[in-house]
């Protein structure tokens, strides 16, 4: 006897073959699942428009169960996103250890998109450079680094004078300050990768950041330096070579800046 799907003309559709594999969920670099993120992303909204909130209020407006919620919470700890103190209780408390109420870091709320530091930057430095002109913008630049320069200073004491040795050192000061930097010898000297730059929207339009964090490196290492590629230039790193000749910085900024994606 025919079947209905071959009385109306169409093909039957095959289903999965037995014991066929199926599709696993989206996992991120992480180990989470799209869901799982989808899920914090959740949270986190919840945590910024309540504030402090314990994890069975997040599992009710969620609909989580508790073992869920505290999953997902344990890995935002962890990730710095949250943190938990004991919840205050108005008059006398009840038997047992207070709830925990859970709140956003200031690294969590970054990460909602509510902070708009980068405009408030640029906005300031627009309005700088048409009251001062470019050299007030250039200054402004060298203060912002001078500090950062003198924190790395400080980290790199024991590093020596040759400059290959001074740029692990730096690598190792700008990592702690949220760089993400490490040093490399090559075959022409060393090089200085940043994989991270915490002004790169702003230095896009005011390259003069670039510049002066260019000038710090040269100072810090010790020699004539030249920055290859930066974030805000669009590159997937800064990059910034350091030549083999030893010559010591006695004074100004002997910095070069190369473009090689041109």
């Amino acid at each position: 006897m025919k079947n209905a799907a071959a009385l109306s003309g169409q093909q039957p559709t095959a289903g999965p073959a037995v014991g066929a594999p199926t599709s696993a969920p989206v996992v991120s670099t992480s180990g989470a699942t799209a869901t799982e993120i989808s899920t914090r992303d959740r949270v986190t909204q919840l945590l910024l428009e309540r504030g402090a909130t314990t994890a069975a209020q997040l599992g009710v407006a969620l609909g989580l169960s508790p073992a869920a919620i505290r999953r997902h919470l344990d890995a935002m700890l962890a990730d710095g996103d949250v943190y938990a103190r004991e919840q205050t209780v108005q008059g006398s408390r009840g038997r047992g250890r207070p709830a925990k109420v859970f709140m956003l870091t200031e690294a969590g709320r970054v990460r909602c998109g509510t902070h708009h530091y980068d405009n408030m930057a640029t906005a300031a430095l627009r309005w700088i450079a048409r009251s001062g002109g470019s050299d007030a913008v250039d200054a402004f630049a060298a203060e912002q680094v001078s500090a950062l320069e003198s924190r790395c200073r400080a980290a790199m004491e024991d590093a020596g004078d040759d400059p290959l040795a001074r740029a692990e050192a730096l690598a190792a000061a700008l990592t702690a300050e949220g760089y993400a930097a490490n040093a490399t010898t090559i075959a022409s000297g060393g090089q200085l990768c940043q994989h991270h730059c915490p002004v790169a929207h702003v230095a896009a339009e005011f390259p003069q950041l670039c510049e002066a964090e260019t000038a710090v490196i040269s100072r810090l290492v010790g020699t004539h330096v030249q920055r290859l590629a930066t974030i805000a230039h669009g590159d997937g790193v800064c990059t910034t070579h350091i030549p083999t000749q030893p010559g010591r910085v006695q004074s100004g900024n002997p910095v070069t800046t190369v473009r090689t994606d041109k």
